[in-house]
């Protein structure tokens, strides 16, 4: 699965990416490498990321529904015990 980013999103981490190249390495990094250098870490570094941050949402998924029984159980037949 490619990870598709929304143009506003692209265009604002490719300014990120040339601005975190210019103020730690000293000199500017031209779109075109900045545009290289988002695709590489997409594709290479992206599905990582991605991966862990679903595997972290089915945890917590399945730890909200091991709960469900507990949040949600009601007493049967509670009517002649009141």
């Amino acid at each position: 699965m490619t990870i598709k980013l929304q143009k506003e999103v692209e265009a604002r981490l490719l300014g990120s990416l040339q601005r975190y190249h210019r103020e730690n390495c000293g000199d500017s990094m031209g779109d075109l490498q900045a545009k290289l250098m988002l695709d590489f870490i997409l594709r290479e570094i992206g599905p990582a990321i991605y991966n862990q941050a679903v595997a972290d949402a089915q945890t917590a998924i399945e730890s909200r529904i091991a709960e469900l029984d507990v949040d949600c159980y009601e007493q049967e037949y509670g009517y002649w015990k009141k």
